[in-house]
């Protein structure tokens, strides 16, 4: 719980600082529970964002505008029909809740100067942002509905008079005495949790940082700070990130939970804090999705065609079978005279090796008809067998193609490169074409991996397969050296030498960056194939990243960036 009661006083004393007497001049929607409002004040345009979504619930300023659907969903069009010019005159909390009012001012279509009210509840998956006309108390629209069928008690719909949330029987941080405090830390619940189940506007790891002061007087004195800093202004707000960077949590000020598990990160103001927290963890998860959803293609592709490689194994084994039907043949048309008309099978001497063979016969067919179909079931087989080995040899090369696919989407470390391996999958067949994703990323400009060795010279690893292409065919000088893992799905690597000569040292280190952009990044003494660029080869109809090389040497190395 990031956004809790404390940040979000935090958040309304910047608002009513940057927007108060601001006017509203353009509201997008970009996606079904976000909001941006371009606001325009003395101080410049401000871009107040919005989010009702569960796993995003906040607001706060941001500097860039997301990007907008082409045609604006219907509370969108709600907001800009009562809003557009709409002056903020208070912008206010209530309760020490996680719930945001904007009042507004704006004038109804007959000229009349009226009030509306903006009213932002940040509650998780219960989170919700409401229009309300603050004469009636009536909800105009909101951006998520709820009926009576999913809640009895309170129902979200337009003509609604609105309601607060059902009180949790807290008391608010800002109403907290030390003598409240004393008597939640004298009851049978460990400190923390008897904080956060009696005070309102408190997170987890908010109360677990003022129980560990231990003492009442201390925890009291901790909390009336920082409540006094969130409505002044004077805080420090501070993001948590992990060992890979990705962010845990955030808040007004440093928290003593996380002091020593996680890496903290200064900023100036809460908007800026949240805005890295939230965009930071929302493209980690977007990434994680859009990558699981290419995974789900990729994989459904490749269990039918190891489905069809088994499948033509087994036709390819009957047929490379088939020599038995030549000799059916042979020594039928050899012993007509001997099989007769309706029989079902003929018993004959076989001139190979003088034993008796039976030869089932059609009883439909005379002996010669019979003899026909056994030499035509063997020329059958004859050309079967070309084309299983053809179709296997194509499947093979299919499904190693998606393999290499797939190892570039689970190392995939933002949505561009996600998009790319989706453009590339719908240029290759494998996903039916959309126009407008495929021109959006149309024209999009190699960006492959760069790294500078040691001695300066340059290693270079493409994203994906169709950047591998471009590396090795486009970018690669022919006396560039090219490297790729051995029998491993991997990016090409070019160490760009300049016409100079490698060091060992320069080989070895370009070697260790394939092995850690390949299926083989968490092995050890991965060997990795290596030669010059003029002698790599594209097969005619290959897919993107297949080719073939000669004059090649193999490294054997530990998968390493350089520092």
């Amino acid at each position: 719980m990031s956004f809790d009661g404390m940040a979000t006083l935090a958040a309304v004393t910047e608002f009513k600082d940057r927007l108060t007497l601001g006017k509203i001049e353009k509201i997008y929607q970009p996606q079904p529970e976000q909001l941006v409002f371009i606001i325009h004040t003395k101080a410049g345009k401000q871009k107040l964002f919005i989010s009702a979504s569960g796993s995003h619930a906040a607001m706060y300023l941001i500097e860039n505008t997301p990007e907008n659907p082409p045609a604006p969903p219907v509370f969108c069009m709600v907001l800009r029909k009562h809003l557009s010019a709409a002056r903020i005159t208070d912008i206010v909390q209530y309760e020490n809740d996680r719930i945001v009012e904007i009042l507004l001012e704006t004038v109804n279509e007959l000229g009349f100067s009226v009030n509306k009210k903006l009213t932002v509840e940040i509650m998780g998956k219960h989170s919700n942002v409401f229009l309300i006309d603050v004469a009636t108390d009536k909800i105009i629209d909101s951006i998520k509905h709820v009926s009576i069928d999913v809640n009895r008690a309170r129902q979200i719909l337009p003509g609604k008079t609105y309601q607060y949330p059902p009180s949790q029987k807290k008391t608010p941080f800002m109403e907290i005495t030390q003598e409240d405090i004393e008597r939640f830390l004298t009851g049978q619940l460990q400190p923390e949790r008897s904080l956060l189940a009696n005070i309102q506007g408190i997170s987890p790891a908010l109360a677990e940082s003022i129980a560990a002061k231990q003492d009442a007087h201390s925890c009291y004195e901790t909390l009336k700070n920082l409540a006094s800093a969130a409505a002044n202004g004077n805080i420090s707000p501070v993001v948590y990130t992990d060992e890979n960077g990705r962010p845990v949590d955030f808040h007004i000020m440093p928290l003593s939970v996380y002091e020593n598990a996680c890496r903290a990160l200064s900023f100036e103001t809460l908007s800026q804090a949240a805005s890295y927290y939230f965009s930071n963890r929302e493209s980690s998860n977007t990434i994680k999705q859009k990558a699981s959803d290419l995974l789900r293609i990729v994989k459904a592709h490749l269990d039918k065609l190891q489905l069809k490689m088994q499948r033509l194994g087994e036709d390819l084994h009957k047929a490379e079978n088939a020599e038995k039907y030549r000799l059916y043949g042979e020594l039928l048309t050899a012993n007509l005279h001997i099989a007769k008309a309706g029989a079902s099978s003929v018993t004959v001497t076989s001139y190979y090796d003088g034993n008796p063979l039976d030869i089932p016969l059609d009883p439909k067919l005379s002996p010669a008809k019979n003899a026909q179909r056994y030499y035509k079931k063997y020329g059958k087989s004859k050309t079967a067998v070309k084309e299983k080995k053809l179709q296997l040899s194509e499947t093979t090369r299919e499904i190693e193609y998606l393999q290499s696919v797939m190892s570039y989407i689970e190392k995939a470390g933002s949505i561009e490169e996600i998009e790319l391996l989706r453009q590339e999958l719908t240029e290759t067949g494998f996903i039916r074409y959309k126009k407008s994703r495929q021109e959006k990323n149309k024209n999009a400009k190699p960006k492959p991996y760069t790294y500078r060795l040691p001695s300066g010279r340059t290693v270079l690893a493409g994203r994906n397969n169709k950047e591998n292409d471009w590396l090795t065919f486009k970018k690669a000088a022919t006396s560039d050296i090219w490297f790729h893992t051995k029998d491993i799905s991997g990016s090409h690597a070019i160490l760009v030498l300049d016409g100079q000569e490698p060091t060992e040292e320069d080989l070895f280190a370009a070697a260790a960056i394939a092995a850690y952009h390949s299926k083989g990044a968490d092995s050890e003494n991965v060997p990795v194939d290596y030669a010059k660029a003029r002698y790599v080869k594209k097969p005619s109809g290959a897919k993107p990243g297949m080719v073939i090389f000669t004059h090649n040497r193999t490294l054997y190395v530990n998968p390493k960036l350089p520092e």
